[in-house]
């Protein structure tokens, strides 16, 4: 059935104007933004196909790479930028209350602020927080990207960025897609490493958290280093 044809209560647009966004399934959200259907199948029967397509996570459409996005039947070069541009603007909404200079009180401060930018990926990003001497951001870094199960610490970089911002302290932050938060092997050595490194210059590793998901590891609150 076309969205037209239905009753008009029952429309994305309109429920949206009328009851609130919150009121609205994912599909129907992404129904909106989509527009229009094609031949035989509504904006929001495409909408829900997506869905299905990965899995039922809005996550697996954010993830999808926009020529993967717009070659899914129906969709385009127009849908899949309006679909792109849309998760952004959340993301990025997401990020806004982290813009302040509230200092750093715990992991929970970091992984909040962190959540936002890892949720969803399927492979590994490697980030450092830079803070001030009274636990302020300074600025926040991507060091590395990696494949869907390790990435590696570039330590020069991280201590040299340190250095080049006058940060007293680092946070490093990275995430596992498997959504397993424990440490391995290889994060705890690296951590050990990049510890060391940071007393030789004076700069304090004040943290290293994992994030997965709906959960994190803090190597401070664990006393894993």
């Amino acid at each position: 059935m076309k969205i037209l044809e239905m009753n008009e209560r029952e429309r994305p647009r309109e429920r949206l104007l009328d009851k609130g966004a919150q009121a609205l399934s994912d599909g129907e959200l992404l129904a909106i933004l989509l527009r229009s259907g094609r031949r035989g199948e509504s904006a929001l029967d495409m909408a829900r196909r997506l869905l299905s397509v990965v899995g039922g996570r809005l996550s697996g459409l954010f993830e999808c790479e926009p020529e993967k996005l717009a070659s899914m039947p129906g969709v385009g070069l127009s849908k899949a930028a309006t679909l792109l541009a849309a998760f952004e603007l959340g993301r990025r909404f997401m990020l806004e209350d982290a813009a302040n200079d509230a200092p750093v009180t715990g992991p929970e401060t970091v992984y909040k602020l962190m959540r936002p930018r890892m949720k969803g990926l399927r492979h590994e990003e490697c980030w450092e927080v830079l803070l001030d001497r009274r636990n302020r951001i300074i600025k926040t870094m991507m060091l590395t990207k990696g494949g869907g199960r390790s990435t590696v610490i570039d330590i020069p970089a991280l201590i040299r960025n340190a250095l080049e911002k006058s940060a007293a302290g680092i946070i490093l932050v990275h995430n596992h897609p498997m959504g397993d938060p424990r440490p391995s092997r290889a994060d705890i050595k690296e951590t050990a490493a990049l510890r060391d490194a940071c007393a030789s210059c004076s700069i304090a590793l004040l943290d290293h958290i994992i994030v997965a998901d709906e959960h994190f590891y803090s190597f401070n609150e664990e006393k894993t280093y």
